[in-house]
């Protein structure tokens, strides 16, 4: 079978080509929205990006509140510009959409293991501390990394 650009396969399909138009929407709207956030605020673009358009609302997907908040202070400012890309665009809507953590390696979760010699010196060392919640902190960490010994 010869091979054919994406674009014609995608295209072959009539489920398949309105995805691939909805596709290209919104990056034209990502697009925008890049190029309209003020130049001071571009740290904003890479803490957010645009989600989707649902009846006429674009949903702007921000990673943690305080991007959210701003993005809402600019949302009446972006309209205008989203409104050019995409005639249908009658309003925005910031959503908090933190993106998924990277999977923490289990070396990082494991907990260290402390040789029993310095934990013996921690327990030497815990009996001559005058401070009361650090007195308690050492005692505690001793018990504990004694009992798994």
């Amino acid at each position: 079978m010869p091979l054919r650009d994406i674009r014609n396969l995608l295209g072959a399909s009539g489920e398949l080509a309105a995805l691939l138009d909805k596709t290209q929407r919104l990056q034209a709207l990502q697009r925008a929205y890049v190029d309209c956030t003020p130049v001071e605020l571009a740290e904003l673009t890479k803490a957010s990006r645009v989600g989707y358009l649902k009846a006429g609302t674009l949903y702007l997907l921000a990673d943690n509140a305080s991007v959210a908040a701003k993005l809402r202070q600019l949302a009446p400012r972006l309209l205008p510009f989203f409104r050019k890309v995409e005639a249908q665009v009658t309003g925005i809507r910031v959503d908090v959409q933190p993106k998924s953590p990277p999977h923490a390696s289990s070396e990082r979760l494991k907990k260290r293991e402390i040789p029993v010699d310095y934990i013996e010196k921690l327990d030497d060392i815990s009996k001559t501390i005058v401070n009361p919640d650090l007195k308690l902190a050492v005692t505690n960490l001793v018990r504990n990394r004694s009992k798994k010994s």
